[in-house]
């Protein structure tokens, strides 16, 4: 059974590149989930303080058995060992982030976890990943995943490189 998964990845710190290859083999191992497809690595303007490195973002589709809470707390042992430091300054650098974008197509608010994500419809680093790998997606709330694109700025968005290629585990 399972569900899909979309996690939005980020990192600015650390070898950026480096980091999200780790996370995608940490997201390979991760027991009950198997990656489907990956984006693209992206490169993009830090959202908060501008005094900071680009960021290399990527958007996963993961399937996985997990129940949300529970896949929230893998990915933030993820993220702690890979040497995330969760400060209070909102939005700034990080070796590592990974956000629930979409968990199938169920619509959670809680203290802690909102999904969908509360700001993926504005993010231009997670709406043109998330389009390479799924441009037909449809979000829980109806909106299609292409009219969002139609109206994000790309600011200054730019292909890094192809999707990585790594060897699946499961």
């Amino acid at each position: 059974m399972g569900i899909d998964v979309y996690l939005g990845l980020g990192s600015n710190l650390d070898k950026p590149v480096h980091q999200i290859q780790a996370a995608l083999e940490a997201l390979d191992n991760l027991a009950e989930t198997a990656i489907k497809c990956c984006s693209s690595l992206y490169a993009s303007q830090p959202m908060g303080p501008q005094d900071q490195p680009d960021y290399v973002n990527a958007v996963v589709l993961i399937h996985t058995q997990l129940a949300p809470l529970f896949l929230l707390k893998a990915l933030q042992e993820i993220e702690l060992e890979h040497g995330r430091v969760r400060k209070s300054e909102r939005w700034g650098p990080r070796t590592l982030d990974i956000d629930i974008l979409l968990y199938g197509e169920q619509q959670i608010d809680s203290s802690e976890l909102v999904v969908p994500h509360y700001g993926m419809k504005q993010r231009e680093f997670v709406l043109f990943p998330l389009f390479e790998i799924s441009p037909q997606l449809c979000l829980p709330d109806g909106e299609l995943l292409a009219e969002l694109i139609k109206k994000c700025p790309i600011n200054g968005l730019k292909i890094l490189s192809p999707a990585p290629i790594f060897q699946l585990n499961n």
